[in-house]
């Protein structure tokens, strides 16, 4: 497997945790505000290492193209 596709499946990954981690920080908003900030954290993470990887993949591509 190559690292673009390794790239992209990673991000795909953490793409779909994202959502998740929203989804389950909003359903929580108005029933346990510690679980809803807890998941709205691991959220945050999670789109700190998309954008990481969308920088990886950015420089990957410029260096094959």
């Amino acid at each position: 497997m190559s690292r673009i596709n390794q790239l992209q499946t990673y991000k795909k990954h953490l793409e779909e945790r994202y959502f998740r981690l929203l989804e389950k920080s909003n359903d929580y908003r108005f029933e346990d505000e510690s679980k809803s900030d807890t998941a709205a954290f691991k959220a945050m993470k999670v789109l700190e290492k998309i954008n990481q990887v969308k920088y990886l993949d950015r420089d990957l591509l410029n260096t094959t193209a």
